[in-house]
């Protein structure tokens, strides 16, 4: 049998018998056991009531986070000309058409998020199979396709986050640093956890949101108090 690590071990130890706790409970929780050496994400977990085998059963969107994720996000933007200048003044890391696609081709992926103006969706096309698996196919649902490439470059920049529900009705995402203070990393759980609510599809039957779990990178998870998440 594998040994457990000492603080593993005692992170396991403080989680035992803390079930649907509050969004507050719970972040201080995760802060208080989370000790690796980097600055762990906070992670949520939500079970859906939903089969996105069925198209009015999926469940996609984004939201900007009040607080931000911490992290450094890369943007690759396609566009040309005046878009271009444009995308780079936003603060996009790669820009390009042709050269942006062949670079992709190549296996070169070194961004985070993908924009595109519409003009550009023939090209950004021929890239389904690439980008499409890694979710980084522009999208208009999301805002990724868009004329308006500044936004769209600064909403990426300043944390906005997509989610995109799973096979098995889950949706998944980190949602900043346990550096952040916990009543930021509240904010942020609830304000993510309203974006999913608002994204119910029409299909869905029954209870929607099933169960909501928090977790840092290392360390255990715990289920929230689906009322204490929900609330505003």
């Amino acid at each position: 049998m594998a040994k457990i690590a000492k603080r593993t071990a005692a992170a396991q130890k403080a989680f035992e018998g803390k079930t649907l706790i509050s969004v507050e409970e719970a972040v201080a929780l995760i802060k208080s056991t989370a000790s690796a050496k980097f600055d762990e994400t906070l992670e949520i977990a939500m079970n859906l009531g939903v089969d996105p085998r069925h198209a009015d059963q999926m469940v996609r969107g984004v939201v900007a986070l009040p607080n931000g994720t911490g992290k450094t996000v890369r943007v690759a933007v396609f566009a040309r000309a005046a878009k271009a200048d444009e995308a780079k003044a936003a603060g996009a890391d790669i820009v390009g058409a042709e050269d942006l696609m062949e670079t992709i081709l190549s296996g070169k992926i070194e961004f985070d998020r993908c924009i595109a103006t519409p003009d550009m969706m023939p090209l950004v096309g021929r890239l389904g199979k690439v980008l499409g698996p890694r979710n980084l196919m522009p999208n208009p649902k999301v805002g990724t396709v868009t004329m308006d490439v500044k936004a769209a470059v600064e909403a990426a920049k300043g944390g906005e986050v997509q989610f995109k529900v799973e096979k098995a009705g889950v949706i998944h995402a980190g949602i900043g640093k346990v550096s952040f203070s916990d009543e930021k990393l509240a904010q942020n759980v609830r304000a993510f956890v309203d974006a999913v609510s608002k994204a119910k599809p029409s299909g869905a039957k029954g209870a929607y949101l099933k169960k909501v779990s928090l977790s840092s990178t290392m360390g255990p998870g715990v289920s929230l108090d689906l009322a204490s998440a929900t609330a505003n």
